[in-house]
């Protein structure tokens, strides 16, 4: 379950930095705000990366998922990758249990 989860969070990871310059063009945010959001969020994904060792990491993990969901308020293509990655999530879980 580790080896997948970590390669979802790690591919979120990414796309959340590329999303920066979305969030302060088609969103509502500037540079400054945009690019502590995504790289915020980016860094949250690391941090469970590291931490999926124990339950800590799948739970940071799920919150980054509602977070990045959350985050299609200032940058509509979010609406779509959000989900899209806390579906990989699931699948990651699921999979990763033997269900």
């Amino acid at each position: 379950m580790r080896v997948l989860a970590t390669s979802v969070l790690a591919f979120q990871a990414l796309v959340l930095l590329l999303a920066i310059p979305v969030f302060s063009v088609t969103g509502r945010l500037g540079i400054g705000p945009a690019a502590a959001l995504g790289g915020g969020l980016a860094l949250a994904c690391v941090a469970a990366i590291v931490l999926l060792r124990s339950r800590a990491g799948y739970v940071l993990g799920s919150v980054v998922q509602v977070a990045a969901v959350v985050t299609a308020l200032w940058a509509w293509p979010m609406a779509v990758l959000g989900p899209l990655f806390g579906l990989l999530w699931v699948v990651a879980l699921r999979v990763g249990r033997g269900r």
